[in-house]
Parts: structure tokens; sequence; C-alpha cells
């Protein structure tokens, strides 16, 4: 560990916490995927977690200090990608571009890019920048990237269930990490998508791609972004099927959850991904203490 940053962290209390879903709410208003359920209680010590997602500037004082580059400015593992042409081994990641209205949303692959060129310093593609974006949180973050970052800082990666009862910020089977209502008083609360995804975002929350970290109400915990802005990682493993590649629990959505789609955005809901895998709608917060 080089040093450690000044990053505002909150104390989650040592305690019994119920985390999960149940499949159906009394209105129906909300969908649980299976993954998500049963609800059930969980017993944590007490542990720290950061305010906000990593930052463009926190990352970046995290690579000027090791010199680190990310598992997207690197080729594609051999080990893992064995198969791959010359030609194919060179740096990429995963970049979401809006396809036609006529596109099938049962095929997700129709709206993402394997694009050369593209990672934290280059979130759109080679041509983009973070030129003004200090306070936007950093994207293109593999695991292994997160798991870096987090050991420099003298910190650590949440547990699934410890990000969760943070995020819900002390509500008890609460729909969102504000309540039960999407709009309170017609305010969007969360940076993600409105209107039809993939191909139209009305951007009535103001933003389309990241919005800086704190531009929505913080939970009752005081912590920012929980929903919506960005993927997170956990340190959670992901179970899936022996000899497939490793995965990791990840939590939060992002600003491409739309409720015409998906509503992972959600405290209660989850997604696998492999930890070689980083996009532009991917980043994490550290915690530390606890077990």
């Amino acid at each position: 560990m080089t040093t450690s940053l000044p990053v505002e962290m909150v104390t989650i209390p040592a305690g019994l916490y119920r985390v999960g879903c149940d499949r159906c709410y009394p209105d129906g208003s909300v969908r649980c995927y299976p993954e998500e359920t049963p609800a059930r209680e969980v017993q944590l010590d007490s542990f720290q977690i950061d305010v906000g997602p990593v930052t463009n500037a926190q990352f970046r004082a995290f690579v000027s200090a090791t010199q680190h580059l990310t598992v997207s400015e690197l080729p594609p593992d051999p080990t893992l990608y064995p198969d791959l042409a010359p030609e194919e081994r060179i740096p990429e990641s995963v970049v979401f571009q809006p396809p036609p209205a006529t596109v099938d949303r049962s095929k997700p692959l129709s709206w993402w890019t394997l694009m050369a060129g593209a990672d934290w310093r280059h979130p759109q593609g080679p041509e983009s920048t973070i030129d003004g974006l200090d306070d936007h949180p950093v994207v293109h973050v593999a695991y292994a990237d997160a798991i870096a970052y987090a050991h420099w800082a003298g910190k650590r990666l949440p547990s699934a269930e410890e990000w969760e009862v943070a995020a819900r910020g002390g509500l008890v089977d609460a729909q969102y990490a504000w309540g039960n209502e999407l709009t309170p008083n017609n305010r969007w609360m969360a940076n993600i998508w409105q209107g039809p995804f993939p191909w139209h975002n009305e951007e009535l929350d103001g933003w389309f791609w990241t919005s800086p970290v704190g531009s929505f109400p913080a939970n009752g915990y005081g912590l920012l972004d929980v929903c919506g802005n960005v993927w997170e990682w956990t340190n959670s493993v992901y179970p899936v099927a022996s000899g497939h590649q490793e995965r990791r629990t990840i939590k939060g959505g992002s600003f491409l959850c739309a409720d015409n789609y998906c509503v992972r955005y959600r405290p209660s809901a989850l997604q696998g991904q492999t930890v070689d895998t980083a996009t532009c709608h991917m980043g994490f917060r550290c915690a530390k203490g606890g077990p």
C-alpha cells in the first residue's frame, strides 16, 4: 500500500439485517428476480463503507502512485482466451451503443460493442475523454482493478450483503434506497434510464451517461449513488456451474437500468459478472473493518 485516500466513509453498526426480496410485493408493483429471493436475515459485524463510488479523480491518484494498468488497457489473458487470433489480442472494453428501435430486446449483445481503445480514461471509446469528469465514478474497471485500488487505499471490497445493508439506508423491505415510490413528489432519485430502452433515453433525470457522485439525494445512512449511475463490484462469489469463468456479484444497477427492461437498480437486486469484464457502466466503492 502506498497511501490512503481521505475518502469519507460511514460506519454501519453490527446487527441482524434483512436482505433479499420476496417474490411479490403486496401491490405487485415490483418484479423480484429469482436470484434475489427469498428475503432473509443476516448477522453482520460493524464495517465502514465509502459514501460514494470511487471517482475518476480518486482512481487517477491511484494510477499516478502505482502506475497500475487496468485490465482494459492490457491484451486479453491468453490463458483465459487461448483461441484468439493475434490480431484480436488487443486492449478492448465494452461500450454501450444505442441500437435502432427495431432491435430485438431479447438479444442484449445488439447494443454492446467490444471496442478497442475504450478504458477508464476513454469511457465511450478512444475519442472520448474524462476531461471535466473528475467527480464522476470511474468506469471500465474489472474486478482485479477494484481489488488493486482497495489494497492501495488500505481497504477492501464490501460483500454483497454488506453492500445491500448499507444501500438500504436503514429501511426494511423498501423497494428503493429512499422508500417505495420511484419518483416521490415527481423527483428522480437516481441516474437511471427513462424512455424505451435501449434506443431512446428521455434523460428526465438530467443524464444519459454517468452523473457526478452526489447528484441525487443520499440514503438514510448518507450513502450516495447506491441506485443507478454505475454497477459496483463486491467481493462475493457469484455461483456458476463448474468449469465456467469466475464471477463476482455486482450491485446497484446503472444509468442503463430502465423500468421497462431491467429493475436491478433496487438494493436487493444483483447480478453476476465475469471478473475480467470491464464496461462503460461498471465501477466500485470500498469498505473496511468487519470480518
